[in-house]
């Protein structure tokens, strides 16, 4: 009996390391279908990883197995899905705009080193413990996997060599910012304290629906208005 319940324990203690070596997992699936340009397999993954990574987390403060290698393990996983990715896409457009053979689209992988710095500075940063300075690697993953889907319907847009250069340099930067944004973690349900959260998820899901990914973009616009919003009223 005591071997039974030592060992569940075990299991219960490894089960958010699980989510994030899934997260991590379908990171190097996403990878390889980006070099291959299956940008559909590549949303999947995505997907999928997000939904691992939100996951892992709120499973380990339910079951209250938080520990130092979990934190470290999803980090490395984020670098994957929400890094390497990322630079991988940009990467895979830039080919699309520069001649073969030119080094200029290897500026995707700008991305990527800034998103490890970001992910770097998340974990040292006691500010960050419960809202994000700088934009999160989840949404700029997002924002990045927006751009191939809207090339499709306007190529003379985003296949244009200045947009692209432009995208991996304002990303960057966002990564690392100083800019306040409030992250999807609800402590509670109280419309009060979660306002903002609350019409981002709602109007998110209208938008969503309307323009699918190509609406991405305006998410990701209206995630730094409202979380704006929210901040100047906590201040005031």
């Amino acid at each position: 009996m005591a071997f039974f319940i030592e060992n569940r324990s075990l299991m219960k203690k490894h089960i958010p390391n699980l989510l994030t070596c899934l997260n991590l997992f379908s990171g190097c699936i996403a990878v390889l279908m980006a070099l291959d340009g299956n940008i559909k397999a590549v949303t999947i993954c995505v997907l999928a990883s997000g939904i691992f990574d939100f996951f892992d987390g709120m499973v380990a403060r339910l079951l209250h197995v938080k520990s130092l290698i979990g934190k470290e393990l999803d980090s490395l996983a984020d670098m994957v899905s929400f890094g390497f990715l990322p630079g991988t896409l940009m990467f895979t457009l830039l080919l699309k705009v520069f001649p073969e053979g030119s080094p200029l689209p290897y500026l995707g992988y700008i991305v990527t080193v800034f998103s490890a710095l970001r992910l770097a500075k998340f974990n040292l940063d006691e500010r960050q413990t419960s809202d994000f300075i700088g934009l999160n690697t989840p949404m700029n993953t997002f924002y990045v996997l927006s751009l191939p889907y809207i090339a499709d319907k306007y190529p003379n847009v985003i296949l244009n060599p200045y947009f692209l250069i432009g995208s991996v340099l304002l990303t960057s930067f966002l990564l690392v910012s100083e800019i306040r944004l409030f992250s999807m973690k609800f402590n509670s349900m109280d419309w009060k304290t979660n306002k903002f959260r609350f019409i981002f998820l709602i109007l998110t899901v209208i938008l969503f629906i309307l323009g699918q990914f190509m609406a991405l973009p305006l998410i990701l616009l209206l995630y730094f208005i409202l979380s704006a919003f929210h901040f100047n009223k906590k201040t005031i």
